[in-house]
């Protein structure tokens, strides 16, 4: 009996090694060295955070905005070094700026590895009665249109290459309606199925479209300063950024379609 249990014993250190040797083999990256991020509104509040911690983990960065000394604020802000980033100026509303400005990370840097889109914008307090069509197409032009314009400018060399990383932020109001946000929870419901359907389409060359679900950003960072049942559901910007890190990262790859919320405290 005592033979048998060495023998299972030294069978187990055998099989932790392999299994240690074979999770060292995959290389997983939760670094960024080699590869380029364009973040799409950069300079919002959940822009510089995920500026800053893409910066850390070491990516090289096409920020793209519309105002170019906020982004050159931003990097400054975020002491990035002149040779790993780069300020394209464009209105994604439009396809050919989009195409333009990823462009210019493509020459810059030889290629775009990860979409993080962080555009938006909110509009509601109307009952469909009353709604502003003005309204829904402003949400529209901000959600569905800029990123389908991104990701068409992004994906054709990301499944060229065999490797891609999109993610987008979302809101639970897109599937859980509400009363008077309808502009807003149309354009986002746009904005998940287009994410959705993409990740059908391109998911099998390595590329990967997914979705983050938050309630409301806490850029101060109230949930923590004075917590209350009303802000409990709130997720900070370094929350996203943790995430996105995890899903554009090569450990990421078996996420591909989801929609992730975050919003699990309330």
């Amino acid at each position: 009996m005592r033979l048998v249990a060495v023998a299972d014993r030294a069978e187990s250190r055998a099989g932790s090694r392999e299994a240690q040797e074979t999770t060292q083999g995959r290389e997983w990256r939760m670094t960024y060295g080699d590869r380029v991020a364009v973040i799409a509104g950069a300079t919002g509040p959940l822009g510089r955070i995920v500026t800053a911690e893409f910066a850390r983990a070491g990516a090289r960065l096409g920020l793209i905005g519309t105002d170019p000394e906020r982004l050159r604020a931003l990097a400054r802000d975020a002491g990035l070094d002149d040779g790993n980033w780069l300020a394209a100026v464009g209105d994604l509303r439009q396809d050919d700026a989009a195409r333009s400005v990823v462009a210019q990370v493509v020459a810059r840097f030889g290629r775009a590895d990860i979409l993080l889109h962080l555009v938006g914008g909110w509009a509601g307090g109307a009952s469909i009665l009353d709604l502003d069509p003005d309204d829904v197409r402003s949400m529209l032009d901000q959600h569905l249109w800029t990123t389908l314009h991104a990701v068409r400018a992004v994906v054709p060399g990301m499944v060229e290459r065999g490797w891609g990383r999109i993610v987008a932020v979302t809101t639970p109001f897109a599937s859980d309606i509400g009363p008077s946000r309808a502009a807003y929870a149309i354009a986002k419901a746009a904005e998940e199925v287009l994410i959705r359907t993409l990740a059908r389409e391109v998911g099998g060359p390595g590329v990967t479209a997914n979705l983050i679900s938050v309630r409301k950003i806490d850029a101060a960072h109230e949930r923590e300063r004075t917590p209350t049942q009303k802000n409990a559901a709130w997720t900070t910007p370094e929350e996203i950024a943790a995430t996105m890190l995890f899903l554009c990262s090569d450990a990421g790859a078996a996420v591909n379609g989801a929609r992730i919320p975050l919003d699990g405290r309330g």
